[in-house]
């Protein structure tokens, strides 16, 4: 398991709320590609409470969200945009409980439409929330025209296939 590159971190406009690294309101995520998911794991803040100690559930929606664009861009060699997500909160994401996982994976394509499902993970391997996200994906060159998808190969490690 080895971490994917983010090839949007060099564009000195990029500032995305989910991954950007330089972004320090953001969530500043990190992915790997695990098999047929791909996964970050990620320290929730207090700044991001919705309720005392808990993760606001907005924030776990674009935790669910971000994890399912890079499932696009990595696994469908794409990029695309949310039509619908719908997201089920099963338990609290407790803010001083440590890292969480997030993690989404392909269930199926219907022609451009990607369905997703991605869950939020506690440290104990608990599912504390789960989406079921469609995403309009683009073909290729309208992905890299609209918006400025690089190519999967950029997204690999060093070395990757």
């Amino acid at each position: 398991m080895e971490k994917l590159r983010n090839p949007y971190a060099k564009d000195e406009r990029y500032s995305c709320f989910g991954c950007a690294p330089d972004n320090p309101e953001g969530l500043q995520l990190e992915f790997c590609e695990e098999g047929e998911y791909i996964k970050s794991t990620w320290k929730p803040r207090h700044a991001l409470e919705g309720f005392i100690n808990v993760l606001h559930g907005g924030i776990q929606a674009t935790l669910l969200d971000e994890v399912a664009s890079w499932v696009v861009f990595v696994k469908l060699g794409t990029a695309g945009v949310t039509s619908r997500m719908e997201v089920r909160y099963r338990r609290t994401v407790n803010v001083d409980k440590g890292e969480i996982t997030v993690r989404g994976k392909l269930e199926e394509m219907k022609r451009n439409l990607a369905i997703i499902s991605a869950q939020i993970l506690d440290k104990d391997g608990r599912i504390c929330a789960e989406a079921r996200l469609e995403y309009y994906t683009f073909n290729k060159e309208k992905a890299q025209e609209k918006l400025l998808y690089p190519g999967k190969e950029n997204f690999l490690p060093e070395g990757g296939k």
